[in-house]
C-alpha cells in the first residue's frame, strides 16, 4: 500500500521560514501531480500549490511569491518551501498525490506561525 509521509512542520515565528517534504512508500504509476494542500483551524481544506507531470505549477493566491513547491526528477519527493509565513498560514498541510487512477493523500504535518 502507498504511504506518503510529510515532515518538516512546526512552530515558527512570522516572517519566519519552513520547508515541508513529501515521501513516497513505494512506486506510484501514472502521477498526473504532486501537491501540497492545508486544512485551517474550522476551515476547509484549500490547495496550496502543485506540480505537474510536466513541471507546470501551480499556486493558490494567498501564498504566491512565498511558497515554492518541486519535485525530484524521479517523483520520489515534492517539498514546498514555505517563506514569510503569515499567522493565516497556520494549518495542517497534506500532501497529495493524483493519477490516472487513485489519489493519494499523507497523514498532515501541523504549522504553527506564531510569536
Amino acid at each position: 500500500q502507498v504511504q506518503l509521509v510529510e515532515s518538516g512542520g512546526g512552530l515558527v515565528q512570522p516572517g519566519g521560514s519552513l520547508r515541508l517534504s513529501c515521501a513516497r512508500s513505494s512506486t506510484i504509476f501514472g502521477i498526473n501531480t504532486m501537491g501540497w494542500y492545508r486544512q485551517g483551524p474550522g476551515k476547509e481544506r484549500e490547495l496550496v500549490a502543485t506540480i505537474t507531470s510536466g513541471g507546470s505549477t501551480n499556486y493558490a493566491d494567498s501564498v504566491k511569491g512565498r511558497f515554492t513547491i518541486s519535485r525530484d526528477n524521479a517523483w520520489k519527493t515534492v517539498d514546498l518551501q514555505m517563506n514569510s509565513l503569515k499567522p493565516e498560514d497556520t494549518a495542517v498541510y497534506f500532501c497529495n498525490v493524483r493519477t490516472w487512477g487513485p489519489e493519494y493523500w499523507g497523514q498532515g504535518t501541523r504549522v504553527t506561525v506564531s510569536s
